[in-house]
């Protein structure tokens, strides 16, 4: 079969879609499918990563570099822009793939070291200190002496189902995610099964929502279902509002069209004609990449009117959130898409009754729907044999903080915290020791070292008083403050809380205040005020026994998770700040101690200029000395002072 141009292969493709969506997948059409998912190549190619994280590391840089490299070359290659990769501290990325030869990946590719990097690879001279590894391929000639992607340590205890396309393929074209087996589902479910039967399938699969409940999704979908109404909503929850926590982000500017496919299945499967993507408006890359998506869905006929000719109608609309944590709870987003403030409503009736503008309505986490697809496409066994007997399949973690590597991984559930942390992510850099993970977003929990073996699934972490939440994981070290912790988690849960009940909204106020005291120091204190202050911390598990018992909705039930942990397992450093008045890790300001070492300085001065309180005295050229009960612990001086003449204790 003659070779054809990937404007006559697109052409093909959607004639072959709108007739017979089938035939797309047999041999007739494989060396067409061949051109998008890049198992064949005429010519050089050369992809970068541009999702959020890349394109923060330099790598629009890095792209115009490459085009330049290529036009002065007067080298006939394709450039193409891919999401990340999952392994964001290697960012920016670039992969380039010859004719016949493995596709190669490079980390920390910056405008600088592109034409290097491309020189040694049309010359077969690899600079093999930055490359990252190689993309096995049977119809692809290995390079030699150089490590699988697949078998590096940061991916080989991965189990990439919603991430295989990630940084893979373009998230700009659609042809790339069906030359992958992308809206095969789709296609299979709305003409060969009723809603009934993929409910039954979803909840045989027992798919549990990844948004951190793990309620049973299928049973969600069936009481949504049974729900007599003559309209239906579907909304995807991609809000995402915990700190530290970007993979509903990940899946969108990696692989959009799965997002959609699952969508639409979900949409199919309850009865609704109308599906809403809630997301904050500051992911101003995810938002251009979802709307290219769905122009492109509609333009292929995979929403719209009349899908496969099977009667299914839908719509997606995307709405934007101003950012509110508030409002990943589903009743506050419902009122938020609805054009009221998001707070959360009583329970019941739940969503799945009445729910946005009081019809029935389902609302899912991005995750929960991207796992969707692949359900329908392998059946409920395959992903039952994946994960645990309590958590089935995968589930997204970001990992953020002091580790060697950081990015977002997916992975089976029921693998330790501790494979995740020293297998996964590399341990601890800079030759730090690890403190604690701190895991299930503003609300979870700081789990120390020695309880890293817990397994990742939901009754393990209900174990420990956490959830999963969205998958947020912090690796903390040795020069972490569990009190300043603390104290900035229930800040903002304090600032988040909509208000609406007393124990949430005077019960963090109260809360925090407590920690404030603890990491503050007056200017005078007695005893008497060391004792109030140590009696207010015994006072933080009895009233935050009330907040959970009483609040409302989950900020409020599981906002003093953090402090309770922290408290816990790090009893020691509370007792620490409140009778010593000491912050080993030095976070604490106020409760720093500064010092001027005298064989040290040579008398500058700098400090004493900069020194805002004139707490430092002494003549030019002579030591200087700091008056204590000046001193604010503002570190200034520490700072600005060249020589390392000043340290704190």
């Amino acid at each position: 079969m003659a070779s054809l141009t990937s404007i006559e292969t697109k052409e093909f493709l959607v004639e072959k879609i709108l007739k017979n969506y089938s035939n797309i997948f047999d041999k007739a059409t494989s060396e067409q499918l061949s051109i998008f998912d890049r198992s064949k190549v005429a010519r050089p190619v050369v992809y970068v990563g541009t999702g959020t994280c890349g394109l923060i590391a330099g790598a629009d840089r890095t792209l115009l570099a490459v085009e330049k490299y290529l036009a002065t070359h007067h080298i006939d290659g394709e450039v193409i822009r891919v999401g990340c990769l999952g392994l964001c501290s290697a960012e920016p990325i670039m992969d380039v793939q010859l004719p016949g030869k493995a596709r190669l990946s490079f980390q920390l590719a910056t405008e600088d070291k592109v034409e290097d990097l491309l020189n040694s690879v049309f010359h077969h001279t690899l600079l093999k200190e930055t490359i990252l590894g190689q993309f096995k391929h049977n119809a692809h000639e290995q390079w030699p002496n150089i490590p699988q992607i697949d078998q590096l340590p940061y991916f080989a205890r991965q189990h990439r189902i919603i991430l295989r396309n990630s940084g893979i393929i373009s998230p700009y074209l659609i042809d790339d995610y069906i030359a992958r087996g992308g809206y095969k589902s789709l296609y299979k479910t709305v003409l060969n099964y009723t809603s009934e039967k993929v409910c039954e399938i979803v909840d045989q699969s027992e798919l549990r929502g990844r948004g951190g409940g793990g309620y049973p999704t299928g049973k969600k979908w069936f009481v949504t279902l049974g729900t007599g109404s003559d309209k239906k909503y579907l909304i995807c929850n991609a809000d995402e509002s915990d700190p530290g926590a970007f993979m509903n982000r990940a899946i969108i500017e990696g692989d959009p069209h799965r997002v959609l496919e699952g969508i639409a299945i979900a949409a199919y499967a309850i009865g609704s004609n109308d599906a809403y993507i809630y997301i904050r408006s500051d992911y101003a890359q995810s938002l251009l990449i979802l709307e290219n998506a769905i122009r492109q869905a509609k333009e292929y006929g995979f929403i719209g009117e009349n899908i496969f000719g099977s009667g299914f109608n839908l719509k997606i609309y995307i709405r934007q959130g101003a950012g509110a944590f508030v409002c990943g709870e589903e009743t506050a987003l419902i009122a938020s898409i609805e054009g009221r403030r998001g707070m959360p409503q009583t329970k019941p009736p739940y969503p799945a009754e009445k729910g946005l503008f009081g019809h029935p309505t389902i609302v899912n986490n991005i995750e929960t729907l991207a796992n969707i697809p692949t359900i329908l496409e392998n059946g409920p066994s395959w992903f039952k044999s994946v994960g645990t007997k309590e958590s089935r399949g995968t589930k997204l973690f970001s990992i953020a903080g002091k580790s060697q590597h950081t990015g977002f991984i997916e992975i089976p559930m029921g693998i330790t915290l501790s494979e995740i942390v020293n297998s996964i992510a590399g341990g601890v850099r800079n030759g730090k020791t690890l403190k604690a993970v701190q895991l299930g977003g503003p609300s979870g929990v700081c789990v120390p070292e020695q309880n890293l073996g817990i397994p990742i699934g939901y009754e393990s972490f209900q174990d420990i008083e956490s959830s999963i939440g969205l998958g947020g994981l912090i690796i903390l070290d040795d020069d972490t403050c569990m009190v300043s912790l603390a104290k900035y988690f229930m800040e903002f849960l304090q600032k988040e809380s909509c208000g609406k009940c007393i124990p949430c909204r005077e019960g963090t106020r109260r809360m925090l205040q407590i920690l404030e005291e603890v990491t503050r120091r007056p200017k005078e204190e007695s005893t008497h005020e060391t004792l109030e202050r140590f009696k207010g911390v015994v006072e933080l598990e009895s009233l935050a026994q009330v907040i959970r018992d009483t609040s409302l909705c989950g900020l409020g039930q599981n906002a003093p998770n953090p402090v309770l942990s922290s408290l816990k397992w790090f009893r020691d450093e509370f007792e620490e700040h409140i009778f010593d008045r000491k912050c080993k890790a030095g976070v604490c300001h106020d409760l720093r101690t500064f010092f001027i070492m005298a064989d040290i300085c040579n008398g500058c001065n700098i400090c004493q200029k900069k020194c805002p309180e004139n707490a430092i005295i002494g003549s030019i050229k002579q030591p200087h000395f700091i008056i204590e009960s000046k001193c604010t612990g503002c570190g200034i001086c520490f700072d600005s002072c060249k020589f390392n003449a000043i340290y704190f204790k």
